[in-house]
């Protein structure tokens, strides 16, 4: 490990009084030593025996708690949604997404994974549904969405949602059409509106809280991951940012493309002066499956800047776009400090979305993993820390995740910056044999 990761020598870390497999204990912090290089980090049990993925979905609400989602691909089981107290360690089963939806007993394929991000809004969480039940992936790893077993329905398509953070209730608000999942979510709070793209089709949609009118615009990305391998195949960019001042909603086609949907008229259009077709990202064939294209992989909107920072999924590099000045500058290659020196990808072709904006305003914090294996699995990823001051440039590799028991975790997709110390993100384990997913919380090192 190189010389400044000794900055991260003491560390706050978490002791954890295990009262039962839903009870994590209160998290006490004490001032320990550890290993440089090393971000010692606890694994929780939430009892859900047929979570197998987590995409986005962890967020602290303003309560404190942290509230996630644990996607199944079963169908029978749906994704659930749960809540940890981080004062009392305590795991709170919140709801089942497809009893969320109305559809409990409707014997269809269920609402198995919460791809978007929370946002909260007045005392409620808003978010949407997809689709978790796939048929085996292609040679090519194009993925299908799954075939209902005989007796089943098909899937009914993704909805958006709310939860009442007081009363506990969910509100099913709109359904996507035509049995599409909906993989990318985002909501502009001053106007309420939701927006959303689907999946598999990649159709664009609006819905009107005030009215109560879902818009669909139809496909933006050609045949969207329905489309044919090597000809109209397009992976559907899995964030949507909005702009609050004007209520603009940006999102990336497989191609390089920038879209803004303009709230002034309710319609879509290209942005022509630049797109993410850039040589530094790779050389990538937009019509093949198995990468996010040049989509960018996750993205945020900066307010003092009022741009939007992202990343590009498989080289791992931050970059920035001005949607006044119609710009898009790379700044730096956010991966781990093993990536870079290696000059290799990661792992997990995609990238990562566990990419955030933290507390004091300038720090981004990203969850990456490290150079890719022959064969490259998720599984053959740390996870490593890494952080990029906007204000000075400066970027730092924290380090790797690693639990009590010297277990390294793998495939983190969400992450929460904690307004106590912590970071919390969903993330497995091999453990008797089985690949395990659940929450996880580590210290936070930036001070």
């Amino acid at each position: 490990m190189k010389k400044r990761l000794a900055l991260a020598s003491f560390l706050v870390i978490t002791s954890f009084l295990v009262a039962s497999c839903k009870t994590g204990g209160p998290q006490k912090t004490q001032q320990i030593p550890t290993t440089p290089g090393i971000l010692l980090a606890h694994f929780y049990d939430s009892g859900f025996s047929h979570a197998d993925d987590n995409y986005n979905a962890c967020f602290q609400a303003s309560n404190g708690k942290i509230y996630y989602v644990l996607a199944s691909g079963s169908p029978d089981v749906g994704a659930q949604m749960y809540a940890l107290d981080p004062t009392t360690g305590k795991i709170q089963h919140v709801g089942d997404f497809t009893e969320a939806a109305g559809e409990k007993g409707l014997h269809a394929i269920p609402q198995g994974k919460g791809h978007s991000l929370f946002v909260e809004f007045k005392g409620k969480l808003y978010f949407a549904t997809h689709v978790g039940y796939y048929n085996p992936s292609t040679k090519k790893g194009k993925e299908i969405i799954g075939t209902p077993p005989p007796g089943y329905k098909p899937y009914p398509g993704g909805h958006f949602l709310s939860y009442d953070l007081q009363t506990g209730k969910f509100g099913n608000l709109a359904k996507a059409p035509a049995g599409e999942g909906i993989i990318s979510f985002a909501m502009d709070t001053q106007r309420k509106r939701l927006y959303g793209l689907t999946w598999p089709s990649g159709l664009f949609l609006r819905y009107d809280m005030q009215t109560h009118k879902l818009r669909n615009f139809g496909p933006v990305t050609k045949g969207g991951e329905k489309g044919i391998a090597g000809s109209t195949f397009r992976v559907i960019c899995r964030i949507l940012v909005v702009d609050p001042l004007d209520g603009s909603v940006y999102f990336t086609t497989a191609g390089g493309r920038i879209f803004q949907y303009h709230y002034n008229t309710d319609s879509l259009e290209t942005v022509q002066g630049c797109n993410l077709r850039k040589d530094v990202f790779g050389c990538i064939n937009p019509s093949q499956p198995g990468t996010m294209g040049y989509n960018w992989r996750q993205a945020f909107w900066y307010a003092p800047q009022r741009i939007i920072y992202a990343q590009n999924g498989r080289s791992g590099y931050l970059f920035r776009f001005d949607p006044q000045k119609e710009t898009v500058d790379v700044l730096t290659r956010l991966a781990s400090d093993a990536s870079r020196a290696s000059g290799m990808f990661d792992g997990f072709e995609y990238g990562y979305l566990g990419l955030k904006l933290g507390p004091d305003g300038h720090t981004i914090y990203l969850l990456t993993g490290s150079p890719a294996k022959a064969p490259a699995e998720p599984s053959d990823e740390n996870i490593h820390l890494v952080t990029y001051d906007i204000l000075s440039g400066k970027r730092v590799d924290w380090g790797v995740l690693q639990l009590e028991n010297g277990q390294r975790p793998f495939f983190a997709e969400s992450m929460a910056i904690g307004r106590n110390g912590m970071i919390y993100t969903v993330s497995k384990i091999r453990e008797k044999g089985r690949v395990r997913v659940d929450l996880l919380s580590f210290p936070n090192p930036v001070r």
